[in-house]
C-alpha cells in the first residue's frame, strides 16, 4: 500500500520546524529516519496530513561527551551510538542494546530520537534510557522542558509529547566508577523486536558490595525495578541474590499476549533476563575493578 495524501516540509532550521509544529499541531507528524512512521503511513494507520521532514536540520545531529554526562542530538543515528568510542568506554550498555535494533540498514538511518518518540514496547533505547537515568528535552515554538524518562513513556506507543513538541536532546548522567552493564533479551530471530528484554548497570566499591543498581524490564513501558533496586544495595553479588531481586522485579510486570508470545511466556522470561542482566554487569563490574575489562 502507499500512503494517504500529505503535504510535504523540509525545514533547514530547528526555528522552522518548530514553527511548523505549532501551525499544524494533530495533522502533523515530524520525520527522523522514518524506519517506524513510513511502515505505518503505508498500511495507512497513520494519515498525517502534513509530514515535517527533521532530516535537514544539522543543529540536531550531536554527539557531545563532557565529564559529567552525555548529550545527544535527535537525528542522531543508531548506527552512530553503536559505533562511537566514547559511548563504548563510558556507556557500553548503550552501544550493545543499538547493535539489536534490526539489521545494519535500519540502524544507519534509524535515529535515537524517533526510536524514543515512537516508544514501541520491546524497543531497545527506551529501556536504556530508563536504566541509565536518562533526560529528554522537548522544545516547542514558545519553549523547552526536560522529562525524565521515567515520565515520558506513558503507554504503548504514547508519550509525553505534546501534538505541539519536538524530542530535541537526550542527555545521560555518568555513570559511576567500576560501573558493569548488561543487556539481555529474547528474540525470534536477531534484530526481531524482542519478546522480552532487560538491562541492568550494577557497580561495585573496592570491597566487592553492590553501590549502585538499576534494572529495567521490557512491558508496555519500560518498567524500572524500583522495588528490587534497593535489596542490591550493600550486598555482595551472587546468584541467589540476583535471582530473588529479578523475582521481585517482575512481580508486577505488565505483559501482553499476542501471535508471537503469551503474557505468561513473556513475565517468566523477563524474570529470567533480569536475573542474567544483574550476574553479568556484577561480573564485568569486577572485572573492571581487577582491571581485567576495558
Amino acid at each position: 500500500m502507499k500512503p494517504a495524501s500529505f503535504e510535504y516540509h523540509d525545514p533547514t532550521t530547528l526555528a522552522e520546524a518548530l514553527e511548523l509544529m505549532a501551525r499544524y499541531g494533530e495533522q502533523a507528524r515530524p520525520l527522523a529516519g522514518g524506519q517506524s512512521l513510513v511502515p505505518l503511513m503505508n498500511f495507512r494507520l497513520l494519515r498525517p496530513a502534513h509530514l515535517i521532514d527533521l532530516n535537514g536540520i544539522g543543529e540536531l545531529n550531536y554527539l557531545t561527551p563532557a565529564p559529567d554526562g552525555l548529550r545527544i542530538g535527535a537525528n542522531t543515528r543508531q548506527r552512530v551510538l553503536e559505533r562511537g568510542a566514547e559511548i563504548e568506554r563510558r556507556w557500553p550498555l548503550l552501544r550493545d542494546a543499538a547493535g539489536l535494533m534490526g539489521p545494519v540498514q535500519v540502524r544507519n538511518r534509524g535515529t535515537l530520537g524517533g526510536s524514543l518518540a515512537h516508544a514501541f514496547p520491546s524497543a531497545e533505547l527506551p529501556i536504556v534510557m530508563a536504566t541509565l537515568g536518562a533526560s529528554m528535552t522537548l522544545r516547542k515554538r514558545t519553549g523547552r522542558r526536560t522529562v525524565r524518562a521515567g515520565d515520558f513513556f506513558l503507554s504503548a506507543m504514547a508519550t509525553a509529547l505534546e501534538p505541539d513538541e519536538l524530542l530535541t536532546e537526550i542527555e545521560i548522567p555518568a555513570l559511576p566508577t567500576n560501573c558493569g552493564w548488561s543487556y539481555q533479551e529474547v528474540s525470534r530471530r536477531h534484530g526481531d523486536f524482542a519478546l522480552a528484554g532487560a538491562a541492568s548497570v550494577v557497580a561495585l566499591d573496592n570491597s566487592g558490595a553492590i553501590i549502585h543498581a538499576r534494572l529495567t524490564l521490557t512491558g508496555s513501558t519500560p518498567l524500572r525495578a524500583h522495588a528490587a533496586e534497593p535489596m542490591l544495595l550493600g550486598e555482595r553479588p551472587s546468584e541467589s541474590l540476583f535471582k530473588n531481586a529479578a523475582a521481585r522485579a517482575a512481580e508486577n510486570l505488565e505483559a501482553d499476549s499476542d501471535l508471537h508470545a503469551s503474557a505468561e511466556y513473556r513475565r517468566h522470561a523477563c524474570k529470567v533476563l533480569a536475573g542474567r542482566a544483574l550476574l553479568q554487569a556484577a561480573g564485568r563490574a569486577a572485572a573492571l575493578i581487577q582491571g581485567g575489562l576495558s
